[in-house]
């Protein structure tokens, strides 16, 4: 969550500069408050009234131009993550060898709080053999560092060196802004998003779930330092940064992905809509229009969180979800039970923005010792609510 959060923002010369107004448009949005610092490069390619306009602040470009505000030390002390994006080679080269020749190399080094670096370049810059030895340096002090991709660049070629988008290195940041650690040391297994059944090589049976809920869970138990795995079924989502992602497309592929997991796992949070069903035969090719209706008979698929309860060792935390449309309460509390659940976090998904696909969500959650009933939120604060829930019943 990067509400209330402060963010330095050093933005060096290179043509992925124009990116980061939109990585401080997004920074803003979350509700960020960001100072932007830009090397004299950086001003060719993007004027500093740019980022001013976006941040409200004063861009700061040089070491001796307030001298007596010492802004590079006023620079290190207001942030809560120091974010360097555009990364070049020269920026690079330049903290891992500790030169502090301008105010933005000069705040780096001051910086006491996370530093995280967004590699920008020529693929055969990349590539250099002094290039990876800085930043394998930087990395082993704890630097961290967020891409490069690969895709066209400026140049022409098609390479690795492309900076990740800013929604990624958002992603990124969220993930060092977050102080708190009190998932440290624990193993989360999450499960979003729906699966798909077929019926022929074009047809499939599914469901709305879009895997919001699911990854910002996800999300959120990372930032809080957790090792994190997420299966994943078919969505159109980013990959959260940090978090180990496994694509599965069918309930049956969650079911064993799941059960060879969960063993490992300290809380295992089923998030995922599975299919309760699936076409009963797959027709090997297109199944083709008659005229006339056509049947289709449908086969149970495994209970994945049934098996997750069943298989639950001594200990760990099991948080199943419920989307009701009726009976929201009396339906949640018998699937606590049923699924030898720890954790019920039961939905209504008639009510307005709390339904799939959107970003809002209410939700009552359920344990043997009673409910806590979550007013229409972000589905990010939701998923603070359900981790709080579940560090108190591990230490319950």
């Amino acid at each position: 969550m990067l509400s209330g959060k402060n963010i330095a923002l050093g933005v060096t010369g290179g043509i992925a500069a124009y990116k980061a107004a939109d990585l401080v448009s997004r920074l803003k949005k979350a509700g960020a408050d960001v100072r932007v610092v830009m090397t004299r490069s950086a001003c060719q390619f993007v004027a500093p009234l740019t980022f001013e306009s976006l941040t409200g602040h004063r861009v700061e470009r040089d070491l001796f131009e307030r001298p007596w505000e010492m802004g590079h030390i006023s620079l290190a002390k207001f942030a809560d993550v120091f974010v360097v994006a555009p990364a070049t080679a020269n920026l690079i080269g330049k903290y891992a060898g500790g030169i502090a020749d301008d105010l933005l190399s000069t705040a780096l080094l001051a910086a006491p709080c996370p530093v995280l670096l967004a590699p920008a370049m020529n693929g055969n810059m990349w590539k250099n053999a002094v290039v990876q030895e800085n930043v394998a340096a930087l990395k082993r002090r704890g630097v961290a560092m967020i891409g490069p991709g690969r895709g066209h660049l400026a140049c022409g070629d098609e390479d690795v060196g492309r900076m990740e988008e800013p929604a990624t290195i958002l992603d990124a940041i969220d993930a060092l802004a977050d102080g708190r650690r009190d998932f440290a040391g624990l193993k989360v297994l999450v499960t979003a998003g729906p699966t798909r059944e077929f019926a022929d090589p074009v047809r499939y049976v599914s469901n709305r779930s879009t895997g919001k809920m699911g990854y910002a869970i996800a999300r959120a138990a990372r930032n809080r330092g957790a090792a994190v795995t997420l299966l994943s079924g078919p969505v159109e989502l980013a990959p959260p940064v940090g978090v180990e992602v496994v694509n599965i497309t069918t309930t049956r592929d969650l079911y064993e992905a799941a059960l060879r997991r969960a063993p490992e796992a300290d809380v295992v949070i089923q998030a995922a809509a599975p299919a309760d069903f699936r076409p009963a035969q797959y027709a090997q090719s297109k199944i083709k229009k008659s005229g006339e209706g056509m049947r289709l008979d449908l086969a149970a698929n495994p209970d994945v969180a049934r098996a997750l309860g069943e298989a639950k060792r001594e200990g760990q935390i099991l948080v199943a979800f419920a989307a009701e449309t009726n009976d929201l309460r009396e339906n949640a509390r018998g699937k606590l039970l049923r699924k030898n659940a720890d954790l019920i976090v039961a939905n209504d998904v008639t009510v307005p923005g709390a339904g799939f696909g959107t970003d809002t969500n209410c939700a009552l959650l359920i344990t043997r010792a009673g409910e806590t009933e979550v007013p229409l939120c972000a589905k990010g604060e939701l998923a603070e609510r359900i981790l709080d829930c579940v560090k108190e019943l591990r230490h319950g």
